[in-house]
């Protein structure tokens, strides 16, 4: 009968420190209330961080409509007032025509209006300086297609073969590139071919 004391004493020793073995394991995991708080305070940093990101998003739409809006105000200025400033200074040279005119009329000069007339055109063609557009350089030059058109070919002793005779309107440059070509009329002598026969729409 002692054995059978002394065995079940064991018993419930060994029963009591398997239970405070696990009393101790349950005691360093976090409960399920630790566990809880940590995912509401992961879904609030998330909850703050998609509404920063699309308050983001919509500042975005925002800035890209101004933009849009911006850029179609600007593209209908530039159509609409784009030679605003050649035009203040073409304006001048109408108030010097219309003086010249007036005087014209008064005095009845006709050198006098020969010379303001001069003037205005000078001033005129400084006014078109200013803005990019110069004259193309045509006599006695040679024959370019790129900036001359030719309308006639001549025969000219004073002249080369190929060269530019006479000008018949004057052509321009803007900023370099061609504007108006000048028409010209261009030598040709027959023994030297007829390299620009084809350049002229009445050979």
């Amino acid at each position: 009968m002692k054995t059978g004391k002394k065995d079940t004493a064991g018993m419930n020793h060994a029963v009591k420190n398997e239970a405070d073995g696990q009393q101790g394991l349950a005691a360093d995991e976090p409960g399920d209330g630790q566990k809880i708080e940590e995912l509401t305070v992961k879904l609030q940093e998330a909850e703050k961080k998609a509404a920063e990101n699309y308050d983001k998003y919509l500042r975005s739409v925002a800035e890209f409509d101004n933009y849009r809006k911006r850029s179609v105000r600007e593209k209908a200025d530039a159509i609409n007032y784009g030679n605003e400033k050649l035009l203040q200074d073409v304006l001048p040279l109408l108030d010097g025509i219309d003086r010249a005119l007036e005087q014209a009329d008064k005095v009845g000069d006709f050198a006098a209006f020969k010379t303001g007339l001069r003037l205005l055109r000078e001033q005129f063609a400084g006014c078109l300086k200013k803005h990019g557009v110069e004259s193309i350089d045509t006599l006695r030059q040679d024959f370019d297609p790129n900036l001359h058109e030719a309308l006639l070919q001549v025969d000219s002793p004073d002249h080369g073969h190929n060269k530019v005779v006479s000008e018949f309107e004057k052509g321009f440059l803007l900023n370099g590139r061609l504007l108006r070509p000048a028409k010209v009329s261009v030598c040709r002598r027959p023994e030297a071919g007829d390299d620009i026969k084809n350049e002229c729409g009445n050979a």
